[in-house]
């Protein structure tokens, strides 16, 4: 289970996106994970690296405000800044003992999502069953 709830989380992340209508989405995804990248300033496990992976994460995810590219390498950051966290024992919420390591599975699932372009999964979803429906509508020949 504590693997397949951040998976969960991931993909509800990105339908819950899919309401932000198209033009929005990638900004706001943008300032999302540029922000996210703060959240590690709280706890302060790894010292003064914490600013300057703060840093990173906010040049990367301003490039992101016009590439869905960056927004995942942002996402992928995370992960790879979870990670250190998980085996350093410092989790990213200090109430949460494996907070770092479900985010570090959980923050994949949305680059990869990202890396698609960030797409409205509705729309991706209704585009499939229609097609579906359309061909076995087909006379067979």
């Amino acid at each position: 289970m504590s693997v397949i709830a951040p998976i969960l989380i991931g993909i509800v992340y990105a339908f819950v996106n899919s309401f932000i209508p198209d033009k929005h989405r990638r900004p706001f995804n943008a300032v999302f994970v540029g922000g996210a990248g703060a959240a590690y300033l709280s706890s302060g496990g790894v010292g003064p690296w914490e600013a300057a992976f703060t840093v990173a994460a906010t040049v990367v995810a301003y490039i992101g405000l016009k590439s869905w590219t960056f927004i995942g390498i942002a996402w992928l950051m995370h992960t790879a800044w979870d990670v250190v966290h998980h085996i350093k024992g410092t989790p990213i919420l200090p109430f949460a003992h494996d907070s770092s390591f479900g985010c570090a599975i959980c923050d994949p699932v949305i680059a990869i999502w990202c890396f698609a372009g960030g797409p409205n999964l509705f729309a991706l979803i209704r585009a499939r069953f229609s097609r579906r429906a359309a061909t076995s509508d087909q006379p067979a020949a």
